[in-house]
Formats: structure tokens, sequence, C-alpha cells
């Protein structure tokens, strides 16, 4: 990827790569360049997650994110359930509860009362394994978000809040049009 480094105009920020948000000019409206500034951001965030996974613990974030699920519901979820949760398709899913059953991190049972459907959960070591790995996530997340003040994460808490509230509103209002 081509490196760059550029000053945003309107507010200084550094940019050191071309990004979503490189490609904004300067004329286009600044609700446009926001979005490609918070596009930028949960790339940039999701990528070194991903690498630290991947170079700590020889994991995949959607490995970690089913874990995670997972670890939420100790009784377990209906492969379906865990589809819905992680917004992906069941075969998506299949895939990596088959890796995650072959590790012995998670353990497919039978559904009581339905034969057809089967329930996933975190075996013990699944549970001690998504241990270690979330609290390195979280002192991962602690560390790159650490370059703001605690005023400053209220803050945009505070306009994130605010813009998924707005954005839920005008999207369930076109899209029920």
């Amino acid at each position: 990827m081509l490196r760059v480094t550029a000053i945003d105009p309107s507010d200084g920020a550094r940019v050191r790569r071309a990004d979503r948000e490189t490609s904004a000019r300067s004329d286009d409206h600044r609700a446009l360049r926001l979005w490609l500034r918070l596009l930028t951001c949960t790339q940039l965030l999701e990528r070194h997650m991903r690498n630290l996974l991947r170079l700590r613990f020889g994991t995949t974030l959607p490995r970690f994110d089913l874990m995670s699920r997972l670890e939420r519901y100790p009784e377990g979820l209906k492969m379906k359930e865990l589809s819905h949760h992680l917004m992906v398709t069941g075969g998506n899913v299949t895939g990596i509860v088959d890796q995650l059953v072959s590790e012995r991190l998670v353990e497919r049972l039978p559904e009581p009362g339905d034969r057809r459907a089967l329930r996933v959960r975190l075996t013990r070591a699944g549970e001690e394994a998504f241990g270690k790995m979330a609290r390195a996530h979280e002192e991962w997340i602690v560390s790159v978000l650490s370059g703001l003040s605690r005023k400053e994460h209220a803050e945009l808490f505070r306009l994130l809040a605010k813009v998924k509230s707005h954005a839920l509103e005008t999207t369930e209002r076109k899209d029920g049009a």
C-alpha cells in the first residue's frame, strides 16, 4: 500500500498511509469526511487486533468473536443463534465451529426437544484459552485508546451514541418506507 503522510486541514490529524480517509477531498461534505474518518479508525483498530491475535495466539478475529459470544452464554447457543449474533452466514459459523471442535475449544451438544438443532458451547479448555485472549485483547484496546483522556473517552462515547441513535432512526425510517 502507498505510504502517505498528510495533514487533514480541518483538524490537523496526521494520516500516515493511504486509507479511506485520504481519498476525501477538502471540498467533500464534512459528513462524508467524518464517515471516512470513522471507517478508517475502525479498519486500523481491526487490522491491529487481527495482527495481535494472530501473532500472540495463532488465532483469527472471527474465531475470537465466536468464542467471545459463547463466553457470554455459558449454556451455549444454537448454531442459528450464533450466526445471528455474529451477523454472518451459517456456513461461516459451521467452518469456524468445526475448527474449534477439532481443537477441543468448543463442543456441539444435542438441543433438547429439537433433534435437528445443535447447541455449541465453550469447553473448559475453550474457557481458559478465551480468558487469556480476552485479557490481552482488553489490554490492547486500552493501550490503543490511551491517547485520549477520560473526559475525551466520555465525550467520544456520548457523540458516537448520538450518531448511532440517529443512524438507527434514519435507517429504520428509510428501510421501512
